[in-house]
């Protein structure tokens, strides 16, 4: 079974190596690959037919991902604000106003005007999804708000405790997608209403990357990758989400796009948040390839690489192509390479 090796990114450490080789003795020249007598006796290496894997390891910060604002509107005092780290889920309040619960809706659509009998529109319905998600019935889920579902809505203030209008206007409820984790307060009880009450996030925790865009290619929404813990364990990612605008950084910072990563198995990752983990992307994988060390490339005048073919005593050189470096490998390729030759390699 041909063997899997891990590629990084870049050739920055053949120099190092060709040097090394010239110290070896093993620095051949650009002399094509004409067989001679040699009394060199290389340390040599099979060029084997494996897979390698391009990969890039970057740094991360595993928490629950970017913060979004609640904003209060409409008048009153703020009476009440839950604390930082609070989950709130649907139709629990997010703040009171006058000791007035502020619940939470699901969807995508804020309450930017006051729905009552007559309006029809997306966020009718969203209001309605609601409700009968709270438990609320006899009227039916669609864009136009009925008397069925004014009586619903009373229905529902009536439990909450504030006045039964039965319409239901910006103020009266925070929307967001789902759950929420309250990230901090931005405003203080006794505050009067209007302007940032609290920023919050969401219940699941992500891995966020600012990635230099230089390797935006690793990036494809749906691909794995690992990521490495403070404790020293690894857990299995996928990313969801890959910036499109890129971020200038600042003097001698690279440019960046943002990537969000959805972790397997939230108990894998303990109690950490905010914390920083290695992240390791998976960009290639280039199958049945021929492979040797990375030592024993030799560089060539014309910028080109060879290797030593060392063979019943006699070496010749020959110039390769080279594809993807690894963790100490190579993929190289050329007329007179095969697998199963042996290669000079520093001893």
């Amino acid at each position: 079974m041909p063997r899997t090796r891990t590629a990084v990114l870049g050739a920055a450490g053949v120099v190092v190596v060709v040097a090394g080789l010239a110290t070896a003795g093993l620095g051949g020249g650009a002399g094509g690959p004409a067989a001679a007598p040699s009394s060199l006796r290389p340390a040599t290496a099979p060029i084997e037919r494996t897979t390698l894997v391009e990969t890039r390891d970057v740094d991360g910060t595993l928490g629950y991902g970017g913060t979004r604002t609640v904003a209060g509107t409409g008048h009153g005092t703020l009476t009440w604000l839950p604390g930082a780290g609070s989950v709130i889920s649907r139709g629990r309040p997010v703040y009171r106003v006058d000791d007035e619960p502020v619940p939470l809706l699901y969807g995508r659509l804020p309450l930017y005007r006051t729905l009552s009998a007559g309006k029809e529109g997306p966020d009718v319905e969203q209001l309605e999804r609601n409700l009968r998600a709270l438990g609320y019935t006899g009227f039916t889920v669609d864009e136009t708000y009925s008397a069925a579902t004014a009586a619903a809505v009373k229905r529902w203030q009536d439990d909450l405790g504030v006045k039964e209008t039965g319409t239901v206007g910006p103020g009266t409820a925070a929307v967001a997608a789902g759950r929420i984790r309250v990230a901090g307060r931005k405003a203080a009880v006794g505050d009067k209403i209007g302007g940032p009450v609290l920023t919050y996030t969401g219940t699941t925790r992500v891995v966020g990357v600012d990635l230099d865009v230089q390797y935006q290619r690793l990036a494809k929404k749906g691909a794995e990758v690992e990521i490495g813990l403070p404790s020293g364990d690894t857990t299995k990612g996928k990313i969801t989400s890959v910036g499109k605008v890129a971020e200038e950084g600042g003097r001698d910072e690279p440019t960046t796009i943002e990537v969000t990563i959805a972790v397997d198995g939230q108990k894998s990752l303990g109690p950490y948040d905010k914390a920083p983990v290695d992240v390791r992307f998976t960009a290639n994988r280039h199958r049945d390839v021929l492979a040797v060390p990375i030592g024993a490339l030799l560089a060539q005048g014309d910028g080109g690489y060879a290797v030593q073919v060392v063979r019943d005593g006699r070496v010749r050189t020959v110039p390769v192509e080279t594809g993807v470096f690894t963790e100490g490998q190579v993929e190289i390729a050329g007329p007179g390479i095969a697998e199963g030759m042996k290669v000079g390699v520093p001893s």
